[in-house]
């Protein structure tokens, strides 16, 4: 019979104590029916009943996972919002053509700029200056 006991006491302290971690990490606008101190007064004061309660009555609605959509929710299948492939969305197709002729444009001009220098480089070390 203590044995029994003590398991109903270590199971009404896990509950307590799991229902105290949830109340206080529950943001305060989602709590329902009383506010924080009072939840958390409850559970202090009657471990079992107030946990129960807890988890019943007060704790914040949990939101699916899902995001916003969930089947059944009001959106007929056509008009449900759907996010389009980049590879099958004509504008980001078009940017990237338009970038590649950028990033052509600026690697002809950095070659041109290396070859100039390397020309630059070849004539000082063919001419040194007059003061060396």
């Amino acid at each position: 019979m203590v044995r029994l006991y003590g398991l109903l006491f270590v199971a009404q302290l896990v509950l307590a104590v799991a229902a105290l971690i949830s109340c206080l990490s529950a943001d305060e606008g989602e709590i329902r029916a009383l506010p924080r101190i009072a939840w958390v007064l409850i559970i202090l004061f009657f471990p079992l009943v107030g946990g129960v309660a807890w988890f019943l009555a007060g704790r914040p609605v949990q939101r699916s996972a899902a995001g916003q959509w969930r089947p059944g929710s009001g959106f007929p299948e056509a008009e449900r919002p759907r996010q389009q492939a980049p590879d099958d969305d004509p504008e980001f197709l078009k940017s990237l053509n338009q970038r590649s002729k950028e990033d052509t444009e600026l690697f002809e001009r950095w070659e041109a700029d290396l070859r100039r220098r390397e020309e630059d480089l070849r004539k000082e070390k063919e001419d040194p200056p007059a003061g060396k």
